[in-house]
């Protein structure tokens, strides 16, 4: 009787010994890795490799004298390779494509101009080099390049923080040109050095939360234009643009701008419908905004609505794209903030181009260069900085209606920007009692695109903490900018994902203060709910983070110490290679017990083990 009660207690002690025991091994294969390369290490590997592979392609080409310079000119220039296979059956596609993203880039680039806080000339010369360049330098075939929504808000939510568009717009457009510089030199580097990696900082599920944030962010600039306001908040957070909204409501203003807006805008969305539901007409949904620009520009125009409170585009300033190298002032004190902008908008924009010309490079059944094509678009930024351009990249809703129209090669790309170049140079008069409310109805319509509700949906199926990303990546968009994307809180257990690719001295502290305001706050509310569950472990998710700096290791120190006077807990879950070997080296990881975990469930199931025992 004695041995058959206590054996089977053994034998579950014995159980619980293994499963301990493999949770230290696995923990054990995080601590002692082994040291990773230096930061110099790995650029002089990076380089070696870049300079080898050059060297190869260099005396291959040695090897064949007579062909040494065209075989030269195909590596960087791709339109001499697919060129020689070019017939006449795939120029007139490519023309029928050509113009007809060209009649919707012509209203969408005056509107991007506007949204980037720019005159609406910038959005036109923007169509016209850019796309030239990548045409004779890509490798996407399909791809429409130009300016986009997304790095429009970005570069105007950045730079207006430097020099106010409003009181000093020479000096904000000449800070624009410099970023466009930043953003190509970046580009091209990451191209160059194969650092296409860097663009991976941003997970997927946080790029279509933030994608989609940013639409409504956009849309809700919008207002402004739809309503005719003229007194705006040049801030993007939600709160702030409602709050606008609201005020101007309560002034003055003319309903003419709204009903000339939203009637077109109804038109773009019907055609749209129209567009999807029968593919034949899908030329229909591509041409309706130039339509709508033409039609409402000879309303206003017969109609002199503008004499009754109507705004409208006015001057337009035509011709070729005017040089300025002499624009770019390295001399600016604002100039280290504007490299800071140019390397977040050069991997925002690489993210969205890359991502457009994989999706279509899949569908046609062709591999795509990400190095090739981080240096083209590199190039064309470069370029497009010298002549009156900002930061151009792929376009989503230009690409697919590229696709659509039957395109065959980027010659497509080179027929929009002659058809661009020939209306700046004749017909840039006839936009100036263009209604305002049209741009932003022509925004505003391009923006459902960007929403992707299935994707979201796909991601909530997929994978609930990516999802999680997801939703504090668009929230973060809509009502802040903020370091740290998620936070779950579970019953004894706060989880935080840290959505910084850094810890280092800019954000450090504010990442610090901000857990221990969550755990501050958490515990307040369990008081007040009289809930039994404290918390008791916070586990900081670091899969997002990679390197950390000593103001980061001293702020996770302090934060340690400000937990455990309150008999809380700190753990590390998925740390990278270079984190956890200098978290290691400072002694951080002795001073919280050895507590760090391969991954956040782990994590979870050593804790409640703990609490068992």
């Amino acid at each position: 009787m004695t041995s058959s009660t206590v054996e089977p207690c053994k034998s579950e002690d014995f159980q619980v010994d293994i499963e301990k025991n493999q949770q230290d091994v696995r923990s054990q294969w995080v601590l002692n890795a082994p040291e990773p390369p230096s930061p110099w290490h790995v650029t002089i590997d990076s380089v070696k490799k870049t300079v080898s592979n050059y060297r190869e392609k260099v005396s291959s080409l040695c090897d064949q004298p007579c062909s040494t310079l065209f075989s030269a000119l195909q590596v960087v220039f791709p339109i001499l390779v697919w060129g020689r296979n070019y017939t006449a059956a795939k120029f007139r596609k490519d023309v029928l494509a050509g113009l007809t993203i060209a009649s919707l880039c012509i209203p969408q680039s005056i509107g991007y101009a506007t949204l980037a806080n720019l005159a609406p000339q910038y959005g036109l010369y923007t169509s016209v080099v850019p796309p030239l360049i990548y045409a004779v330098m890509g490798t996407s075939r399909e791809i429409a390049i130009g300016p986009v929504a997304v790095v429009s808000l970005l570069l105007s939510s950045m730079v207006q923080k430097l020099i106010d568009p409003s009181t000093d717009p020479i000096g904000y457009t000449k800070l624009i040109f410099l970023t466009t510089l930043f953003a190509g030199i970046f580009q091209t580097a990451f191209g160059l050095f194969r650092l296409g990696f860097l663009v991976d900082f941003l997970s997927h599920a946080a790029i279509v939360g933030f994608v989609a944030g940013a639409a409504i962010v956009i849309g809700l600039q919008q207002l402004k234009g739809l309503f005719g306001i003229t007194h705006f908040t040049t801030k993007t957070d939600i709160i702030s643009v409602m709050k606008a909204v609201w005020e101007a409501f309560h002034n003055p203003w003319n309903p003419h701008n709204f009903f000339l807006g939203a009637s077109f805008l109804v038109f773009i969305l019907t055609t749209r419908f129209v567009g999807k539901r029968k593919k034949k007409l899908f030329w229909l949904a591509s041409i309706s905004p130039l339509v709508s620009v033409i039609l409402s520009t000879l309303v206003v125009f017969l109609t002199r609505a503008d004499k009754n409170g109507v705004k409208i585009v006015k001057h337009v300033k035509g011709g070729l794209n005017p040089i300025s190298i002499n624009q770019l002032d390295f001399n600016s004190p604002h100039v280290v903030d504007v490299a800071k902008i140019g390397l977040i908008v050069a991997v925002v924009a690489l993210t969205e181009s890359v991502a457009v010309g994989r999706s279509f490079a899949s569908i046609k059944g062709y591999q795509l260069d990400g190095n090739k094509e981080m240096m083209s678009i590199g190039f064309t930024n470069i370029i497009g900085s010298l002549t009156s351009c900002y930061v151009a990249t792929g376009s989503f809703s230009r690409t697919a209606v590229n696709y659509a129209a039957g395109c065959e090669s980027l010659i497509s790309n080179i027929v929009m920007a002659i058809t661009v170049m020939i209306s700046l140079q004749f017909l840039t008069n006839l936009l100036y009692y263009t209604p305002i409310a049209i741009i932003a109805s022509v925004i505003i319509s391009a923006l459902p695109g960007l929403i992707d509700i299935t994707e979201a949906y796909k991601i909530w199926k997929v994978d609930k903490l990516d999802f999680l990303a997801c939703i504090g990546a668009f929230f973060g968009v809509l009502f802040a900018s903020v370091e740290i994307g998620l936070l779950v809180a579970v019953p004894g257990v706060m989880i935080i994902r840290m959505k910084s690719a850094l810890l280092c001295f800019a954000n450090a502290n504010f990442v610090k203060e901000r857990i221990i305001k969550w755990v501050t706050q958490e515990e307040s509310e369990d008081d007040k709910g009289n809930s039994k569950s404290s918390i008791q472990l916070v586990i900081l998710d670091t899969a997002n983070l990679v390197n950390i700096d000593t103001s980061g290791i001293a702020s996770l120190e302090e934060l340690y110490k400000c937990l455990s006077s309150h008999g809380k807990q700190l753990a590390i879950a998925n740390p990278r290679w270079q984190v956890i070997h200098k978290l290691k080296v400072s002694n951080f990881i002795n001073k919280i017990g050895g507590r760090v975990y391969l991954t956040v469930e782990e994590a979870v199931v050593a804790n409640n083990k703990s609490n068992q025992f």
